[in-house]
Formats: structure tokens, sequence, C-alpha cells
């Protein structure tokens, strides 16, 4: 008889242990699970044994903290959002478990660099900036702080893009980061659920004539199956689900069409299901791209809502008491479709009357907003929603009546706030007002600032506002210390523990005792070389990557941040030409070396924003290569910049710029982690910038520009940005240098147009800003000329930045929004 060989695992595998246990077992998940031979494993193998030892650890934890939030009849969260930016999870988890030193040593005995292999594990593309980040954020630390919670979005098998340049452009590529599997995911093919676009709404009428309900008839029917990866929480004190759909057809193949010779079309169908988990934010500058967003942002809404209603009913029987056991909580605009669609499932499909649906809808979602910018309040053209999803537009007119009748009731509104208070934009195409129904089917709505959420109900919202004057709260976002401080900043971290002892790692805000060593030379020296060792690190990613060489003595003086006109990337290449030009002029002068570097990635259609890009790189390339700036200012642009670049850049940073038009930035959270690691901030009163200069102090910040609502009186008054140019040497001498093509001669004109919009317009106010910011640029280097006195602000930073942790934000959401315990 043959004996089957399979690999031992215990019944239940203990979180800790030693490094010869963990060698065995990572050779065992190589053989059994691998079928590979230490002789012809690659490093990838060895990348994926490793993951699957700790996957295994991670799987007690998983299956009993579930068990006991249901035996407990525990409320649960379900953060529905359609980006979740978590980068690589291999250190995130090692860490979590308390399992990266014996971990090292374990691989060590075997030949093995888990810093080599760490460096394989491709960072996930479901995301592309702060909101996906945020999201991964919050999972980690309702995981860390015991919430009971899945959060819910697509597996995108591509990504946004992976970017690369080109001759300065940006050029967008697929990801590739399944290409050898997703080790830390499972397939639930039993967890699928149908969905289905288009179609007709057929009225089911009793005998007497009564409108029963109504039934949707679908032509089009995809399925969204489940791929679900455990997020660990700090020391494991939870792991929760993050639960992604992925889009794949009803029949694989249409055989009748196949057999009869149209192989192509014959796959029509799996092509289109698949398209809905293929791309993250697919162009949507033509109809077709419009069309695959509005699928894909329904698709995995109903996919969620179908995955809560079918668990709520398994374990208590009825959907009157889901608001009591569900908080379904929607990151931005994108899930918005959510509220209809739980007014079908609730109406429909399970029987509820209008009001009583309502009542459940609102009392279960909350809504989180995350911009100020018109056109991101997301909006679709009301036959396009019509025609791909006809019975949530019924639901949504039912809804708007309730809501417009109710205000027109209140004898509070006139007919143009009603009509602002409207699902429906009525002025030029009418569209469905994403933003107005995500706040009317929620029963908190929440900004990300305190400066946001004021604004918010000024603005966006004001007349909705009024109409439910106790809805809006302020929610300020926050970090995971872990991911930003104690895996990032390994140095910095083994620094503070020697000071202060380890309490900050559970207590992040206990941080707060590193501000008594600001003044001691000796950490100050020690704090100083730990920057100085991350810096090097960045300076060889560069030369490896780019072969660009820079000196980390140098102030790095770093922006990064998805590339848009109102974070005003453009302001910051605008003045390296301006100090380009000083530093050719008076060469007598005592200038501060300094490397200024960008990262991010521009929207596949935004033009203007892939033109800054462009221009980054011309500048870079005439600065870098001019023998007269003696080395003293450099220029680069990382390319595809993603979570685990951010994890480089981060902690080499000695200045961090934060330069949004005042008004226009939610909050941010590149602000926070650079400030953790010891970076000082150059920033205007936007978002989280406001309160960061609360608690690091006046001294601690370089602050400039316009405030929010000096910018709206600059805009409301007839702004002349010409004049402002005019009147100021340096930044005219800058834009007629950029214009000219003194920085593209190949084509004198190409930034041409963007500076006239800057002469003639200037949205943003760089021009109205310009000279402020100039100004603190050279107050920057003053302060960095006092070395003890630059890090003796650098440690306040870190040691005052404590309460902006995710874990705080989520105890905030916990108490105040979801009621749940934390």
């Amino acid at each position: 008889m043959t004996r089957v060989m399979t690999a031992e695992i215990p019944a239940s595998l203990p979180i800790d242990a030693d490094p010869a246990t963990l060698a065995g077992e990572v050779l065992n998940a190589l053989k059994y699970r691998l079928g590979k031979d230490t002789t012809v494993a690659t490093q990838h193998d060895w990348l994926t044994a490793s993951i699957k030892v700790v996957r295994d650890r991670i799987i007690d934890h998983w299956i009993s903290g579930t068990k006991e939030a249901y035996d407990q009849k525990e409320k649960r969260v379900y953060y529905l959002s359609l980006e979740f930016l978590i980068g690589r999870l291999m250190r995130d988890a090692f860490s979590n478990l308390g399992l990266m030193d014996n971990m090292r040593a374990a691989l060590s005995s075997l030949g093995v660099d888990l810093d080599v292999i760490a460096a394989l594990e491709p960072d996930a593309a479901l995301g592309n900036g702060g909101l996906g980040r945020l999201a991964a954020c919050f999972m980690e630390s309702m995981a860390s702080v015991g919430i009971p919670a899945h959060g819910y979005g697509i597996r995108y098998a591509n990504g946004m893009f992976r970017q690369e340049i080109q001759d300065g452009w940006q050029v967008e590529l697929p990801e590739t980061w399944l290409d050898h599997g997703n080790p830390w995911e499972f397939e639930r093919r039993e967890r699928s659920f149908e969905v289905g676009f288009g179609g007709s709404v057929e009225s089911i009428t009793s005998r007497d004539g009564r409108l029963e309900r109504h039934v949707w008839k679908p032509t089009e029917h995809v399925l969204a199956v489940a791929y679900d990866t455990p997020v660990v929480g700090w020391r494991a004190n939870r792991v929760n689900t993050l639960r992604l759909w992925a889009g794949m057809p009803v029949d694989p193949i249409l055989l009748d069409r196949f057999n009869a010779g149209d192989h192509i079309g014959a796959l029509a169908e799996s092509n289109k299901a698949d398209a809905l988990s293929r791309v993250l934010y697919p162009a949507d500058s033509h109809k077709e791209g419009q069309e695959l967003r509005l699928r894909q942002e329904y698709f995995f809404s109903t996919a969620s809502l179908q995955d809560i209603v079918q668990r709520h009913l398994s374990q208590y029987g009825d959907l009157k008491s889901l608001p009591d056991k569900a908080a379904i909580h929607l990151n931005d605009t994108h899930p918005a479709v959510a509220v209809p669609e739980l007014m079908r499932l609730l109406m429909d499909v399970h029987g509820i009357d209008f009001d009583q649906a309502w009542d459940i809808t609102r009392r279960t979602f909350a809504y989180t907003n995350h911009t100020l910018l018109p056109e991101a309040l997301e909006s679709w053209p009301v036959p396009l929603f019509e025609r791909l999803l006809p019975r949530h537009m019924q639901i949504i007119y039912a809804i708007n009546a309730e809501i417009l009748l109710e205000a027109r009731a209140s004898n509070r509104f006139s007919g143009e706030q009603i009509a602002a208070i409207s699902l429906i934009q009525e002025n030029g195409e009418r569209r469905v007002r994403m933003g107005n129904l995500a706040f009317v089917g929620s029963h908190s709505i929440n900004g990300v600032s305190a400066l946001h959420t004021e604004l918010m109900k000024e603005t966006v919202f004001a007349d909705l506002h009024r109409l439910y004057p106790d809805r809006i709260n302020n929610k300020t976002n926050g970090i995971t210390p872990r991911r930003w401080l104690i895996q990032c900043n390994p140095d910095l971290t083994a620094l503070a523990r020697e000071a202060i002892g380890d309490r900050f790692l559970d207590d992040i805000e206990a941080i707060r005792d590193l501000e008594g060593f600001a003044q001691d030379a000796a950490f100050r020296e020690k704090f100083a070389g730990v920057k100085r060792l991350n810096k090097a690190r960045l300076a060889n990613l560069v030369s490896e990557r780019l072969g660009i060489r820079v000196d980390p003595s140098a102030l790095f003086d770093i922006q990064i941040k998805r590339i848009h006109e109102y974070k005003r990337q453009l302001l910051n290449v605008i003045e390296a030409v301006a100090l380009y030009d000083q530093i050719r002029s008076h060469p007598e002068r005592d200038w501060m070396p300094r490397v200024k570097f960008f990262g991010g990635k521009a929207a596949p259609s935004y033009h203007n924003a892939k033109l800054i890009i462009k221009l980054i790189n011309d500048v870079a390339r005439v600065i870098n290569h001019d023998p007269s700036v003696r080395g003293l200012l450099k220029m680069v642009f990382v390319p595809n910049y993603n979570v685990s670049t951010a994890e480089i850049m981060m902690p080499a940073a000695d200045l961090s710029e934060q330069i949004s038009t005042a008004g226009m930035e939610a909050s941010g959270t590149g602000n926070m982690k650079f400030a953790l690691n010891g970076a000082l901030t150059i920033g205007t009163l936007d978002g989280a910038n406001v309160e960061i200069k609360e608690r690091v102090g006046d001294d601690n910040i370089f602050i400039f520009g316009l405030k929010a609502n000096e910018v709206a009186e600059r805009r409301a008054s007839g702004y002349a940005p010409h004049s402002v140019i005019d009147a100021s040497p340096e930044l005219r001498q800058a834009v007629a240098a950029i214009a000219s093509g003194v920085f593209s001669p190949d084509d004198p004109q190409r930034y041409r147009a963007l500076m006239d919009d800057l002469y003639n317009t200037d949205w943003f106010m760089v021009a109205a800003d310009f000279d402020a910011y100039a100004a603190t640029q050279r107050e920057v280097d003053g302060v960095w000329r006092n070395g003890p006195d630059w890090y003796a602000r650098a440690i306040h930073n870190v040691a005052r930045v404590g309460w902006f942790s995710s874990d705080r934000t989520i105890r905030q959401y916990a108490k105040d929004i979801w009621n749940v315990s934390a």
C-alpha cells in the first residue's frame, strides 16, 4: 500500500515559536505545499513558504475570533471601500504577531535572507492614494482594538496602473501583482452572489389591484466571487477579514456561439465579467469608462450587501434588527449605490414596506466624505443609471420625493435650496448625485479633519446640513503606528524604546515621553544618526533605480502624493526654478544643499497632472546637469510611488511638503506619517495641517499662505493673478522661463498653456501663495543651518503626533457612529 505523505500541522499552532521550529515548518511548507526541494526552490518559493507558515498561525485566531463574535452576538462593522491600499503584508503580519526576530533567525539558518524575500512580495494593487491607505490603516486598527469587522472591496487583477517614466512622461502599464498568486488569500467559491444589470421592472399587484411588490428582471448576470484575506491586529488581538470580490461569468463560454465558429464572441460575457475586477478607476473621459465605473460600484456594493444580509439572517432570522447588529460604513461616495440596493433587498426580496425599509437603511449606514471638490462628489447621468439599474432609479426617485417633501414642509428652504438638496441635479444634464444620496441614506456623515468638517457644513452639504443638523460630525484621520513607525522605521523605534521604554508600542500617545529628550544633546545626535541612515537608504534606492546620486547630508525635501493641481506640485517645482535662478545669480550666498523629491501618479485622463510630471522631470534634467549649481540643488521624481516606496521615503524626509490650496485637502495622512518619522512640515492651513500645528506647536512647523476663507474671498472678489506675477520678480522670471521653453528646448511651447492658465486664472492660488512659500523655504534653510535646533524640533514632532493614530480614530468611530465596543 502506498503511503501518502502529508505535512503534520497541529490542531492549534501557538503564535510564538523558536527559530528551529519555524525553520522546520518553512521546510515542510516548501515541500508539501509547494512541491519544492531546497535545491530547486526559488526566492519566490521561500517567500511563499514563509507566508504560509505565518498564515497557519493566523488562522486559529481568525476562526476563534469569528466564532466568538457569533457566540456573543457582537455587533459587526462592515467597511465598504473601492480602495484598500494594503501594501505588502508579510512584515506587517510578522511584526504584529511578534515573530519578526525568530523568523529572521529561522530563515537565516536555512540560508535565506528575510529582507531579500520580503522585497519580492508585491504591493497589492488595490488602491491609489490616501482613501485606500486610510481604509488599510482602519482595517488594521479595527483588528488591533478588538472590533469585529469585515472590509469589502474589489480584487483588482491589474490595479490602477504601474507607472513608468519614459522621456519624462508618465506611461501607464498594468500591475501584475498576482503573477505569482496571492498566498495570503482564500478563495470562497461558496460565497458567490449573482449580480444583475439592465432589464426591466415588473409590478406585481394583488387581485384587488393593490401594488404588492416590484420584481427587477435584469438582462445581464455575472457572479461576484469572494476572496478573503486575514487582517492581523497588533499582538494578534484580533484577526478580521478583508473580503474582495472578483467578477466571473455565470457561463464561462457561450458554447453554441463557439461551435458556430464565433470563437471571440463566445467569450464576450466572460470578458465583460472579468472587466469588473480588472482595473481600478478605469478612465472615465468616455461613456464606456463611465459605465464600467458605475458597474464596478454596484457590483461590489450588492455583493457585499447580499453577503451581510445572508449572514445576518442566518444568525438572527429577520432584518428588523439589522441596525442593531450591523454598522455598514461607506468610505466616500463610491459605494453610495448601496443605499438604494439595501432598500431593494429589504422591499423587493424580503417584503418590508418602504417606510420601515427606509428607517432600517438610515440607521444601518454611515458615510465618510473625503472631498470638497465638486467633481469628486460622484454623479451619474440619469439615462445611464436608469438603463443599468432601473429598479434603483425608481427607489432613488421615491427617496427623493420623501426628502424634498420634508424640506418643503419645513418652510425653511427656498426653491434654489431645495434644488441643492435634491438627489437629482436638474440644471443641464440630469444626473444622480451620489454624495447627496449617501448623506440622506446615512445616520452619520463625518468629515476627516476639523476644518474639512466645518467646510462641509458651509459648502457642499450646506442645505442638507440645515435639513439634518445633527448628522455631520468630525473624525480626524489617523495612521497605524505599527506600519508607519514600528515597521518602516525600526531604528527610530529602537531609539525610542531605549529612551522611554516599550509603553508606546501598545499606546502610541505614550511616545509623548520623548518630549524631555529634545534638549538632550546626546539623544539628538543619536536621533540625527537614525535620520542619516534612513536618508542613505533612500539615496541607495534612487541610485539603483534611477542612476541619480544624491548626498544624504543635504536637506531631503519630499512631496509624495497623488498628482493633482490642488495639491500644488506646480508651486513646488516653480519655487525650485526660482531657487535655481537665485543659486546661479548669487553664488556668494550661503545656500543650504537640498534635494527635492517628488512621487505620485496622475490619473490617465488628467492632462495637466501628467504635464506637471513631465515638467518636474524636465526641470530636474536641467538642474541636475548644470555644473554652476555645484550640487546645491537636485530634483528627483521617483516612479511608481506605492506603499513600499513610502516606507522608505517617509523615514528619510527632513521636510514634508503639505502645500495644498487651503480649503481643498480634506485631511491628508502623509502629513501625519512624515511627522511621526521626524520630518518638519511646510504647509498651508489646510486639512489636518491645522490640527498638527495645534499639537506640535507653532515653532515646530512652517506655515504659509492664504487661509481657506481668504482663498474664497480672493475668488469672489475678482482675483487677478497676472498682477501678482508681475509684482514678484522671482515668480515672474520662473514663469517666463518655463513658458518660453528653457526647460523644454525640444518643444518650447510645451508649457505655454499651463503658464498662461496660471497667469490668467490661477484657480489653485499658486501665484497668490508663491512669495509666502518662497520666503518660508528660506526660513527652513535658516533652521536647517542650526542642526541641534532642527533635530530638537523634529523630536518634538515625533513626540507630539501620537494622537494622530488610527486607533484613536477608530475608537471614536466605534463610540460615536457605530455603537460598538473598542
